[in-house]
């Protein structure tokens, strides 16, 4: 008697069933009861369709398992010293310990960090080349003419860090000693303020551009090579006042040769607690930077959700809270939709400030 063989279909349907069942995955028994078709063809069809799909779910499973499987390079487009690269710092060995791969801090400064985030644009986008961008992201895009990246497209939003505020420190004997003051001193002698910056186009040269701006004040930019450079300026009295990240005011509260007359959140800022919002005598002036981890676009979800979630957690943590406050930066979590949202919305903001300060770089 010849032996029947089973129908090509019922095969494939038996295959694909243990194939869950190995992978202990549940599935509705509909998703297997294809219902008899006109044309067999057409029922091994569909068939093999539904085998693809698994067979694509349990690569994008087994990729989010497995990633990653080299140290990853965290870009930093600056030298060393500066916000973000203290920021990454405070972060990169918690970050690779939870991994399971060591994530290398890399510095690439030039062109005002515009070099190194070129750098990561054009990575390949595997999840093996990210960057911890700042408010100069944002920035950069409207204050160079050129550039051979898109700020917002050729990115992909992965995990915020934290945010940080600006405070507004004077000279300890300047003719003022609130913003109040400060505005009503610039109006009545034109173009004797002045204000030390770290450079054109420098997140404290904007901000403070666009805070005499809103107040119609005309002061002159003293730029200088960083941000401890203009600090000694406004310390040993050359130049009027300055605007600074928390990290850089902090170690001079005491400090009598100064003296902090704001802050740039509209909300309390609690590295200085007392000073007040910048807003309060100026409606609608804030500013504020943050601090990102950005991938290349079209980075793989798994890669994405893999950090997304492990900064959560670590941001989380004590030691790791204290580490960011230590360098002024409030933690904050965010999902990637939400800081991809973040970042649109910085965009528009920081498109309308150098605008606003008149600011351009080549």
């Amino acid at each position: 008697m010849t032996a029947r063989h089973p129908s090509p279909r019922y095969s494939l349907r038996s295959a694909i069933a243990a194939r869950m069942a190995a992978a202990r995955r549940p599935v509705a028994l509909a998703q297997l009861a294809v219902a008899p078709l006109a044309s067999g063809a057409l029922a091994s069809l569909a068939l093999a369709s539904l085998a693809l799909t698994l067979a694509t779910s349990d690569a994008i499973a087994q990729s989010a398992s497995t990633w990653p499987v080299k140290p990853i390079r965290l870009i930093i487009p600056f030298t060393a010293g500066g916000a973000q690269d203290t920021a990454a710092r405070a972060i990169n060995a918690d970050l690779g310990d939870a991994l399971g791969q060591n994530v290398l801090v890399e510095n690439r400064g030039g062109a005002g960090g515009t070099l190194g985030t070129s750098i990561v644009a054009r990575a390949a986008p595997d999840g093996y080349t990210l960057i911890l961008a700042a408010a100069s992201h944002n920035i950069n895009a409207s204050l160079y003419r050129k550039l051979d990246y898109d700020a917002l497209a050729d990115f992909t939003p992965v995990a915020m860090v934290g945010m940080s505020s600006y405070v507004a420190i004077a000279r300890g004997d300047a003719p003022f000693t609130t913003v109040t003051d400060m505005v009503a001193w610039g109006r009545s002698n034109p173009g004797r303020m002045n204000y030390a910056t770290s450079g054109v186009g420098s997140a404290g040269h904007l901000s403070a551009a666009y805070l005499f701006g809103m107040v119609g004040v005309d002061a002159v930019a003293i730029p200088t090579k960083g941000m401890g450079e203009a600090m000694t300026e406004v310390l040993a009295g050359r130049a009027d006042m300055l605007v600074v990240t928390n990290n850089v005011g902090l170690p001079f509260v005491s400090d009598r040769r100064v003296r902090v007359i704001g802050v740039t959140s509209t909300a309390p800022n609690r590295f200085f607690p007392g000073s007040p919002a910048i807003a309060a005598s100026v409606p609608g002036y804030e500013f504020e930077s943050w601090f990102g981890i950005l991938g290349p676009a079209r980075m793989p979800r798994a890669a994405i959700e893999r950090i997304n979630g492990e900064m959560e957690k670590l941001l989380r943590r004590p030691d790791v809270i204290d580490r960011l406050n230590k360098q002024g930066i409030e933690p904050r979590i965010m999902s990637p939709e939400a800081l991809g949202a973040y970042l649109k919305a910085d965009f528009d903001r920081m498109a309308a400030v150098v605008k606003s300060a008149g600011a351009k770089a080549e």
